[in-house]
Order: structure tokens, then sequence, then C-alpha cells
């Protein structure tokens, strides 16, 4: 797994060449879901690990993998739509395998930031800093995927330039869903002065204005 995840880092032509397509979107979802699973955990360490605490662990070891792949799996049949429009199904393929390789090597990434996460909780006991620095992970984490999946997509734009204006389709798109699925799936954190719960009550409502809201309250406004 750990020679598989350098691949997908270095963006080798492993994760996107024909054969074994299946195998190979199995293993790339596995590196999802496992290196998920940790950065999971230890977002729902704030506040501890004991007691009721540890459901909250469990609980956001799982919604993390839920997320990236749900993310994903939401954005996939209007990005597939896309392509038909554009004349360009016959390369779908390729571009899933990249865009999957890609969701990996976020993960990926994301998990290589797990330490800073530890040390901003052992450091602050602000539980809207910790929702707004894991924010912030996630997003460096996105931001430096983009890298992955440029290496990745290089191929198929210089085989149709189209396939740039289609890579930032899917940007817009990926970002839009995973945002609000971020807020269907809350709290992956955890208040530690509320019951720990999977979902939150009031599952359904406007991510972007709840963000806002968020960073307002941080600041002191």
């Amino acid at each position: 797994m750990l020679l598989q995840a350098e691949n997908v880092l270095r963006a080798r032509p492993w994760a996107v060449e024909d054969g074994h397509t299946a195998k190979k979107l199995a293993q790339l979802g596995l590196l999802v879901v496992v290196f998920g699973i940790v950065y999971g955990a230890v977002m729902g360490s704030f506040g501890g690990v004991f007691g009721q605490r540890f459901w909250q662990v469990v609980f956001s070891a799982i919604k993390v993998p839920l997320l990236l792949m749900g993310t994903f799996a939401l954005s996939l049949p209007s990005f597939f739509v896309v392509n038909t429009l554009l004349g360009l199904r016959s390369d779908f393929s390729y571009s899933l395998r990249a865009l999957l390789a890609t969701q990996a090597g976020l993960t990926i990434i994301l998990t290589s930031f797990a330490p800073f996460t530890l040390l901003w909780y052992v450091s602050f006991s602000n539980y809207q800093g910790a929702i707004l620095f894991n924010t912030l992970m996630f997003g460096s984490a996105s931001f430096a995927a983009q890298w992955v999946l440029r290496r990745f997509y290089e191929p198929l734009i210089e085989r149709d330039p189209r396939h740039r204006m289609l890579l930032r389709a899917w940007l817009v798109i990926y970002a839009f869903v995973g945002i609000q699925m971020a807020w269907v799936l809350r709290p992956f954190v955890g208040n530690p002065n509320m019951p720990t719960q999977f979902l939150r009550q009031d599952v359904w409502g406007n991510a972007y204005v709840r963000l806002v809201n968020i960073i307002w309250t941080f600041i002191g406004g």
C-alpha cells in the first residue's frame, strides 16, 4: 500500500495506464478509505479519546472517507455528462482513474498533516478554532492535490486542450459538493460540551452561511 501511495504522489503512470482498470480503481479507493480513517480518527480526538469522546473518534474515522468518496461519487455523474456533451466521452475512463488517483493523493497529503492537527489540539482548546484549523488542513491538502491532478491530466490536455476546461469544471463541481457534504455529515470534530452523535439533528442547511458565521465568531465579531 505504501508503494501505491508513493506512485500516486509521484503521479506515476501506474494509476492511469490501461489494463486491470477495476483492480486499480479498487486499490485507489482503498487508499482513500485507509488514509481517510487515519486522519478522521485524529480529527475526532479533539477534547480527548476516553468515555463518550471515544465514539467521536470512531465516528470521524468513518465519516472522513465517507465524505471524500461520497463527494467524488456525487460529482462524477455531472462530470460524465459534460465530457459527453463536449465529445470527450472516449477519454472518460482515463479521466476516472486520474480523478480517483488524485482523490487518493489528497487523502494521503491530508493524513500527512495529522501531526499538525494533534499539535493544534494540545495547544488550543477553542472548539471553533479546531473546526477552522481542520478546514485549513482540508483546503491545504486539496490545493496540494491539484499538482497531482495536473500531472495526471497532462496527457489528456496535450491530446485535446478542451480537457483543461473540463479540469476546471471538475474542481468547481467537486468543491461545491464537498463543502455541502461536509455540512451534512457534521460533526467531524465534535463539541466536547455536547453529547456525541454521528449526525446533527439539523442535518440540512446552507454550509456557506454557516462557515462565514464560524469565522466571524472565531475572530470575535
